[in-house]
């Protein structure tokens, strides 16, 4: 029997007739505290997050239309610069959270001590690219030019930090690797508090306000967009400080002591599953990124009910992403441990999880869309427009949460190249070419890209399904 270091008990081999088969889907219940051991505090960072962003988007909602704008136009260009850096830690994870099942740990250790390495050289050339080109973006961006001025700044702020903010994701995933949810979410907590505090004090100017009936005279900057960058910057310099304190502290995932010279027999293996799922995530936040482009071009209208939405929605996919962490590293772990049998066990669980989740939040965003759009704006016009969006895609919300645990899946088995082809083909094939023809050539509106983009995700929960259950990586876990 293997040694099963982080979950003893739960990754049992199953045999039968001399040889090891998997048995049909079945819900295991005894999964059940595993996963949501995992899992929860996961979902709660990304609720906290996600509630941080309202907080944030609600701030800058009220200095006005033009600087929602702002914040909202150059995002997308974000999301391809953080998932980028996510990718590299897919790739630890996934070799971590295998090396853990197999009760490895010190090679565990020793990915860490790569990954150190990895960080200080993406974080500094990913530096150095975001402040050269943060005055063309809002223009690649085709951000209207009473609004570009204040984007380029709010984009060059927030970027400086990035040698921090790529420790404070890599560091996360890999401490995720080894069971370890509660310290990313520790470190979340402060991070956001910081956030929002700062924002308080910077994107205001002094004011007074009643206090039990008392007056109080509050200090504000007065940098509106401005302090609203800073305030992150500066809670995201915290963050990845207070990560690597924690991953330097890890009992066995420490890097102290380990040499972090390129080793290519823990490179290599890391690199083949984040390549393709940095190409997937690159491509695919390029297409975001285009995405965005198209819908500036519709006007500050649009461009303000796409950001809000945008921000809306996330809230509702925590149980996606929480349960996302949960799936990669207990697969991991499974394919570590040389289980498929519990691997399998683990599919329905989750799925079964985050289907009975997503049919609850979808159900909410449905009923309550109107009044989450109108926490951030006033203009009736944009809530409107969200609200509508937001319903659409609310119908999707469980086909989607299939998707992301899926991948999550994936991942966790190591397995990210025909995941690559996939979110190609649909960000592209579907989404970008329907926005196109939507926007460009049959003149219609910000409803257009969002039906496009559900149905981008439909087809890509069709191709993981049937990848996951009948591709070719099957044969070689089934041999294990």
């Amino acid at each position: 029997m293997p040694k099963y270091s982080l979950y003893t008990g739960v990754f049992s081999m199953f045999s039968y007739s001399g040889r090891r088969v998997i048995s049909k889907p079945v819900l295991n219940r005894s999964l059940l505290p595993v996963v949501f051991s995992l899992a929860w505090p996961t979902m709660l960072q990304e609720l906290m997050d996600t509630a941080v962003q309202y907080i944030d988007t609600a701030m800058v909602g009220s200095i006005g239309t033009r600087a929602t704008a702002a914040v909202g136009s150059t995002v997308t260009v974000g999301w391809l610069v953080i998932s980028s850096v996510a990718a590299l830690g897919v790739g630890f994870l996934s070799y971590i959270a295998k090396a853990y099942g197999a009760g490895e740990k010190s090679r565990a250790g020793d990915a860490s001590a790569q990954a150190l390495l990895v960080v200080l050289l993406a974080g500094t050339v990913l530096t150095a690219a975001m402040l050269s080109l943060s005055t063309r973006i809002p223009i690649w961006m085709k951000v209207t030019t009473d609004v570009r001025d204040l984007a380029s700044a709010y984009f060059f702020i927030l970027y400086l930090p990035m040698l921090p903010r790529t420790a404070e994701v890599i560091f996360g995933m890999i401490l995720r690797a080894s069971g370890d949810t509660r310290t990313p979410l520790r470190v979340g907590i402060c991070v956001n508090l910081t956030n929002i505090i700062l924002n308080f004090f910077l994107i205001y100017h002094s004011r007074s306000i009643l206090l039990a009936g008392f007056p109080l005279r509050l200090y504000g900057a007065g940098l509106g967009v401005r302090g609203a960058a800073i305030a992150s910057a500066v809670s995201v310099t915290l963050g990845g400080v207070l990560m690597t304190a924690a991953l330097w502290r890890h009992k066995e995932l420490s890097p102290r002591g380990r040499s972090i010279l390129p080793r290519p027999e823990i490179l290599k293996p890391c690199l083949r599953v984040a390549l393709p799922n940095m190409l997937q995530r690159f491509c695919t936040s390029l297409g975001y990124v285009v995405f965005a482009s198209m819908i500036n071009s519709l006007g500050q209208i649009s461009v303000a009910a796409h950001t809000i939405a945008n921000t809306v929605e996330s809230a509702f996919y925590v149980p996606g992403y929480g349960m996302q962490s949960a799936a990669a590293t207990l697969t991991g772990n499974a394919i570590g441990a040389k289980d498929p049998k519990r691997m399998q066990e683990l599919s329905t669980v989750i799925i079964v999880l985050e289907v009975s989740m997503m049919i609850i939040t979808g159900s909410l965003l449905f009923l309550f869309a109107p009044f989450m759009a109108g926490l951030f704006s006033s203009d009736q016009e944009v809530i409107a427009l969200s609200s509508f969006v937001l319903r659409l895609v609310a119908l999707s919300e469980p086909f989607y949460g299939i998707s992301i645990v899926t991948e999550g899946m994936l991942q966790g088995a190591g397995e990210t190249a025909k995941p690559f082809l996939f979110n190609v083909l649909c960000m592209w094939g579907v989404r970008i070419l329907g926005t196109f023809l939507c926007i460009h050539i049959f003149h219609l509106g910000l409803v257009s890209a969002w039906v496009c983009m559900i149905a981008d995700n439909m087809l890509l929960l069709i191709l993981f399904r049937l990848f996951f259950h009948f591709g070719s990586w099957r044969s070689e876990i089934d041999k294990v």
